[in-house]
């Protein structure tokens, strides 16, 4: 007997040959009409049950949640809504759910906010929401991995626990073996961390950047795709402390290959999602267009979820240097009224969300590249241009989220990174290997970093990224 998953059989012709289904009723009404669904496609399965020949109890089991078999053939539907429908011979149950419980989770039909679903986040994946997005973020990452590896990419894996902070921003989860309630002191009082570990301090990475330019430098091409750490107090819609970074490094590229890198590599995963997922972004773009109905006509987006995602891939992305960007936002509206949270009052400011939204989505209408910022607001290894007050740097700005990629040209010159690590404060001692790569043929070289969970909240149209990670980790949420 043949084992089929749903996502097959509603696009297959009706068979005589007996086949098996399992799944989670999402529905039984009439005691005769069983709406099936296996996490395989969005799309239920409607299977008919002729009841007079089926004990009674075993009908009561068929409840909301619970997972069962079924057997039967496939045939032409009598109803709407689907081509084929399963005629059932045979039922299994494999776990019951019962229904004064499901009545109390998120597995019952009502409506449920976005709240109370990440309250039960071991259940959520069962609704139609975060089934839809969880598929489309799978797709995404092996979109990722193909791309890269049709360009010659070689995939690395960086180390997860680091001594060094790639931002310089100290903002780390430490990672320690050493009795917290009485850790060994040196004689000035402070911890004594020879004794720890790795005899050393270490913490959770915040990127894999640094120990990917040493690959890049032997393998030409190389990109991290991992789990990285930030013990940023920000609990806001937009922030994890725990994410999935991408970050490509390339030897021989310069800021403008790198641009060319960011957009032309993100355009392939987004096609591939319009390519691969249209069922689950026509669900998607749906609950997006009722959400929409809640807001005031002018909060309204001008174009529905695929619409966003086709116009990325015909357009251009605008690229803009940070001086001309500043003019901009100098002389905008909001600016002028004061509507800013944050007003842009001199150059060498520190854009904000609301700035880079203001750029993409009312002034260009598009996505928007931003390259060289203000050396004074950036990371030490972004390469110091002519000026000397500008660094190549980059930022690939989208619609709804702001900044979805930040990278740079990085800084090949070893007396020129000497200099700058000094002003910054970055041991010497601590990145040796990474002043090294400028003593052992050095040459120009670029990468950039993308947060894995914006791009799947760009794709998927969700308004918190906390909605499409499968478990989120913010200040004051380590459950599951």
């Amino acid at each position: 007997m043949q084992k089929k998953v749903i996502s097959e059989l509603i696009q297959s012709e009706p068979s005589l040959q007996t086949m098996s289904i399992s799944g989670w009723v999402r529905s039984f009404r009439s005691n005769r009409f069983i709406a099936l669904n296996d996490g395989s496609t969005i799309k239920n399965l409607q299977c008919v049950v002729d009841f007079e020949k089926f004990d009674e109890e075993l009908l009561k089991k068929i409840t909301v949640g619970a997972a069962i078999l079924v057997e039967g053939h496939l045939v032409e539907s009598q109803g709407q809504g689907q081509s084929v429908e399963v005629q059932v011979s045979k039922v299994e149950i494999l776990g019951e759910a019962n229904p004064e419980e499901v009545k109390l989770t998120i597995l019952s039909p009502k409506r449920h906010s976005m709240e109370t679903l990440r309250e039960q986040a071991h259940l959520r994946v069962r609704t139609n929401t975060f089934g839809a997005v969880m598929r489309l973020r799978s797709k995404l990452a092996f979109a990722v991995h193909e791309y890269f590896q049709k360009n010659g990419f070689y995939y690395m894996h960086t180390p997860i626990i680091t001594g060094s902070d790639a931002e310089g921003a100290g903002e780390m989860f430490r990672v320690s073996a050493l009795d917290p309630k009485n850790p060994p002191l040196n004689e000035d009082g402070s911890i004594n961390y020879t004794e720890d570990f790795f005899e050393k301090e270490t913490n959770l990475t915040v990127s894999g950047q640094l120990e990917a330019e040493t690959y890049a430098m032997g393998l030409g091409k190389v990109y991290t795709f991992g789990p990285t750490f930030r013990a940023e107090n920000s609990n806001t819609s937009r922030h994890l402390a725990e994410f999935w970074m991408i970050e490509p490094e390339v030897a021989f590229n310069d800021l403008h290959d790198n641009m060319d890198l960011a957009e032309d590599f993100i355009k392939y995963v987004i096609r591939y999602a319009l390519d691969h997922c249209p069922d689950d972004l026509e669900f998607l773009e749906g609950r997006l267009l009722e959400e929409e109905k809640n807001k005031p006509q002018q909060d309204r987006s001008e174009m529905t979820l695929r619409e966003k995602l086709s116009f990325v891939l015909d357009n251009n992305f605008i690229r803009v240097s940070y001086t001309e960007a500043i003019e901009i936002l100098k002389n905008s509206t909001p600016n002028k009224k004061k509507k800013f949270k944050y007003l842009i009052e001199e150059w060498g400011a520190d854009l904000q969300s609301e700035h880079e939204r203001f750029l993409v989505e009312k002034h260009f209408k598009c996505p928007v590249i931003l390259f060289d910022y203000p050396a004074k607001i950036k990371a030490f290894y972004m390469r110091l241009n002519e000026d000397e007050k500008t660094v190549r740097a980059m930022d690939v700005l989208f619609p709804g989220i702001g900044e979805i990629v930040g990278g740079s040209q990085r800084e090949e010159r070893y007396e020129v990174l000497k200099n700058k690590m000094k002003v910054m404060d970055i041991s010497e001692e601590e990145l040796y290997w990474y002043l090294d790569l400028r003593k052992f043929g050095t040459c120009v070289h670029s990468g950039f970093g993308l947060g894995f969970e914006r791009l799947v909240q760009f794709v998927s149209g969700m308004g918190n990224i906390r909605d499409v990670i499968p478990y989120p980790r913010t200040p004051g949420n380590a459950e599951f």
